[in-house]
């Protein structure tokens, strides 16, 4: 049978989020030449320091801060350059507020207007310490000491002092970032590193402060709005991460089917899924699936699994019961060919097992050749990532730059290395980027915050997911339902863009958030989680 003829992509790719101050992730290096830009515009770095320190005291007079505060007094740990000067613009706003201030720095040298304001606050009466706090002190700790200004690890007495107060419990605020911890890759400089419950990222976020590798430093991540120019943001590339918030995922740019289509109008998904020795992946991918709207779902799953099919998702179409080879792993051979015709999408990989992947000389290899034929989104998860980079990360590269149509891969950590090994040591943005423009595909590589990437250069990163969500089984459910959004999608004749895979992996994230916050921890199972995206999908359908 022929292949149905497929529409042109749009010329343009989706622009979404919006690129503003809420959404770009910069690197320390863009934020100082923004500010240099600023100052350079005939700006004081006096009215920009007051801006920020003002705002970030507007932020600790809320209710989750200033009790805590009134209480215990702060402590300003202050740096000898201009994050150090926020942080006595700060102390001098608590001190003028009625709170308990003191200041110290262990420094000798700081720079001008850093002395300046350190000058006004002893003339405040603000008392300074003279040797290091005592790291199990109640105060509040404000950690005003480098900013994005760190490149080296901190001073050894500096780390101890820190590391101290990090085991005793107390916590302490980071103006813009945690000392001891960089801006742009969220790694620990050296040993000791400051533990903040809540940093005041200031003008816009860091990158390295929503890096899995600094989940444990930062605490709670709030941008501090300095208003910077829309003009001044506009200069920064397209290329440039834009943060997810939930929010976002209530403009995501998903096209709507129209009113009058039918079940093939909505996406032709299929599903290749589980074996023998993983037949709860199939189940849980089918549900994503199940959940994502799509209008015609078929299963190429274990034969155990499509005996029981009918009695558990009725609605499923079975294409083929294949068989799994001696180690338990899903024969793709006996995938007949015909199951892979008149589809808008495949999802391939969860709980395959393992077997032959292109190139192999197995008859296998016949699935494969249709598979980089398919003219429709190709969403490659788990085993079928595995199973391409049996034969080396130059083949499997090679299969996905010539594949027909567009490809998604949404690989762990230990996927991704399988396929790129070449890319294992770079921070994940920088990562799923070069990895999305080696193979032309979007990346969704899975963290605890996770990063999409577009092949054009586009990327994402998600700003919160829950943690409690994170089981086995869920990314079966993510591969699901990404792929049967795309195949509504692409049925309406709209491009399988990244941005779409972001949405995706943003919608996922929220419905974890929103099992764990309406039933608790102990209800974040995978089902559960495709259960809240299909209650999702209903508020985002047009009414009849």
């Amino acid at each position: 049978m022929a292949p149905l003829p497929w529409p042109d992509p749009p010329v343009e790719p989706t622009s979404w989020p919006t690129h503003d101050a809420d959404h770009l992730l910069v690197t320390s290096a863009e934020m100082a030449n923004l500010e240099e830009r600023l100052f350079a515009s005939g700006l004081p770095a006096e009215a920009l320091m007051e801006k920020a320190a003002l705002a970030v005291t507007a932020r600790l007079r809320q209710d989750d801060c200033w009790p805590r505060l009134q209480r215990n007094g702060a402590l300003v740990l202050v740096g000898p350059g201009h994050n150090g000067g926020d942080g006595l613009v700060v102390a001098r706003e608590l001190q003028l507020g009625g709170i308990a201030v003191r200041i110290w720095s262990p420094f000798e040298r700081h720079k001008p207007l850093t002395a300046a304001h350190r000058r006004h606050a002893h003339w405040l009466g603000i008392r300074e310490l003279e040797n290091p706090p005592d790291p199990m002190e109640t105060a509040v700790w404000i950690d005003a000491l480098f900013g994005i200004g760190q490149r080296r690890p901190l001073e050894p007495g500096l780390a101890a002092l820190l590391e101290q107060r990090r085991q005793g419990g107390g916590g302490l605020i980071a103006i813009d970032v945690p000392s001891g911890l960089c801006a742009d890759s969220g790694q620990p400089l050296g040993t000791g590193t400051a533990c903040a419950t809540l940093t005041c990222c200031i003008g816009l976020v860091k990158r390295g402060l929503v890096q899995d590798s600094a989940l444990a430093w930062v605490g709670q991540v709030e941008r501090i709005d300095l208003g910077l120019p829309a003009a001044l943001l506009a200069d920064l590339p397209r290329s440039t991460p834009l943060l997810l918030s939930p929010g976002d995922g209530d403009t995501s740019p998903w096209p709507s089917p129209p009113l009058a289509a039918g079940k093939y109008g909505r996406g032709r998904l299929l599903v290749v899924a589980g074996s023998d020795a993983y037949r709860g992946a199939a189940a849980l991918c089918l549900q994503g699936a199940s959940a994502s709207g799509c209008g015609s779902l078929r299963a190429a799953v274990p034969r155990g699994v499509a005996e029981q099919l009918w009695q558990r998702q009725p609605h499923v179409v079975v294409s083929a019961a294949l068989a799994s080879g001696a180690g338990g792993g899903l024969e793709l051979a006996t995938l007949p060919g015909a199951a892979l015709e008149r589809l808008d999408a495949v999802a391939l990989g969860p709980g395959l097992g393992e077997g032959p992947g292109p190139g192999a000389g197995a008859a296998a290899d016949d699935v494969w050749r249709q598979l980089q034929r398919l003219p429709g989104l190709l969403l490659l998860d788990a085993d079928g990532l595995n199973r391409l980079a049996e034969g080396g990360d130059a083949t499997a590269v090679a299969w996905l730059r010539q594949r027909v149509g567009p490809t998604w891969i949404t690989p762990h950590h230990g996927e991704f290395v399988r396929v790129f090994p070449a890319l294992s040591g770079l921070p994940p943005l920088e990562a799923a980027a070069a990895a999305a423009a080696a193979s032309g595909c979007s990346v969704l590589l899975k963290g605890a915050r996770s990063v999409i990437a577009a092949p054009d250069g586009r990327c994402w990163q998600l700003a919160r997911a829950s943690a409690a969500a994170a089981r086995a089984g869920l990314g079966d459910v993510l591969a699901g339902y990404a792929a049967g959004r795309a195949a509504s999608a692409v049925a309406t004749g709209a491009a399988a863009d990244g941005a779409l895979l972001a949405a995706s992996a943003l919608e996922h994230a929220r419905a974890g958030e929103e099992v764990v916050g309406r039933c608790g921890a102990g209800a974040a199972t995978p089902t559960a989680v495709a259960t809240a995206l299909s209650g999702a999908i209903s508020k985002r359908l047009p009414r009849w």
